[in-house]
């Protein structure tokens, strides 16, 4: 059980590791790929495209710290060499490059030394992969070695010529920091973290489309746009959306049926609408949690728009009772009040920022405003939320 449990987090590890690295080596590909893309297990683990066409396969193994070093005759290479003969053929001068990164570092006189991308020696290695296929007896790898020495001599030198080794590759614990270093200059100064956030929940979301075939890559050219997008949520006029409709969670609804905000919702028959509202609420104030965890708001800007959207508020309620008189019927009651609810909930007017737009931020502030009792719907809203506070207390 725990051999298996250890196998299956190395596994967990080595898809995390595979992804991670991915969106560093896009950030590389600014400088000698700039109208390149990545794909992921389409081509092989990691792929460069140039329309649409795999020039660059990445083989990308991933070892703990203290692991030893990387030989011949190691399961990693003729797994390697193995996937890379099953899917594209081998004896192709004009097919892809074959690139194996790994953590480890290769062993002195060895291919995989030989076949180091800063100075290759494919020739040597031809001859040293050739006799490691020949002498080892790993049964693991035995059919890819088979397979390797069945190819005509020329056809494997064509083969060994396209490979190339990149050892020594940063650990998964490293990766972060060096797609900040990649990303100094974009960086805003004091929000590093909630951008990194923001731009790892990007990715990660574009590595489960891609795994899924929603797209097949993406581009270098993609992702500066989407940093470029997300350093402009930095700016004065703007902020970031840091709180998806995705991260609701599910036992937040049956946490949240007994607020306040609810009952206001219940008392002027907009019970269609409680999940809706419910998901709004609880984006609105975790992102108000997060912007002032990050420093992206303070609590004098938060407090002026709370007055704001409470001021109009107070302005329409006003409109309402004198639309209504003293004599109004419940039922007359509860539909002004919905249509107080919707015509509120609607406007976007008032924001936080100028350029910040986002419609749910307004209506879930508005929520957490009724579920403090600041606000209402319904004309009697104050004295039924003070009944709501005593039987509470009770």
């Amino acid at each position: 059980m725990a051999s298996s449990a250890h196998e299956a987090s190395a596994s967990a590890l080595g898809y995390l590791f595979q992804a991670q690295f991915a969106l560093l080596e896009l950030l590389r590909g600014q400088e000698d790929r700039p109208d390149g893309a990545i794909s992921l297990e389409l081509h092989d683990d990691v792929a460069w495209e140039q329309d649409g066409r795999p020039i660059d396969l990445l083989q990308v193994k991933h070892h703990v710290r203290g692991t030893r070093t990387l030989g011949d005759k190691d399961d990693d290479v003729w797994r390697t060499i193995k996937s890379w003969m099953d899917t594209h053929t081998p004896g192709d001068e004009n097919g892809p490059a074959l690139t194996l990164i790994t953590t480890q570092q290769a062993r002195p006189g060895t291919a995989m030394a030989a076949l180091n991308a800063s100075a290759p020696a494919p020739a040597e290695a031809l001859k040293l992969l050739t006799t490691a296929a020949e002498t080892s007896t790993a049964t693991g790898t035995a059919d890819s070695r088979t397979e390797f020495l069945k190819l005509p001599p020329a056809q494997r030198a064509v083969f060994v010529r396209r490979m190339r080794v990149i050892d020594g590759a940063p650990p998964i614990d490293d990766l972060d920091a060096l797609v900040r270093a990649k990303l100094r200059a974009a960086l805003p100064d004091g929000h590093a973290d909630s951008f990194m956030k923001q731009l790892w929940a990007w990715w990660y979301q574009e590595t489960v489309d891609m795994l899924q075939k929603r797209h097949t890559s993406v581009s270098v050219a993609r992702l500066m746009q989407r940093i470029s997008r997300i350093r402009d949520d930095y700016t004065s006029d703007r902020l970031p959306t840091l709180v998806g409709r995705e991260d609701f969670p599910a036992e937040a609804e049956a946490e949240l049926s007994e607020a306040a905000f609810v009952h206001q919702l219940r008392w002027v028959g907009a019970g269609r609408h409680l999940n809706k509202a419910m998901v709004d609420y609880y984006r609105a104030y975790t992102q108000t949690v997060a912007w002032l965890e990050d420093d992206l708001v303070d609590l004098d800007e938060l407090s002026r728009f709370e007055d704001d959207l409470s001021d109009e508020w107070q302005r329409e309620f006003d409109w309402m009772l004198d639309d209504l008189g003293d004599d109004a019927t419940e039922r007359a009651q509860e539909q002004a009040g919905r249509a107080l609810l919707r015509s509120t909930l609607d406007q976007t007017r008032i924001r936080i920022r100028e350029a910040y737009d986002e419609a749910f931020f307004s209506r879930g502030k508005h929520h957490e405003l009724a579920d403090r009792g600041l606000i209402g719907w319904h004309p009697d809203f104050e004295a039924r939320v003070k009944d709501l506070l005593k039987a509470a207390r009770a």
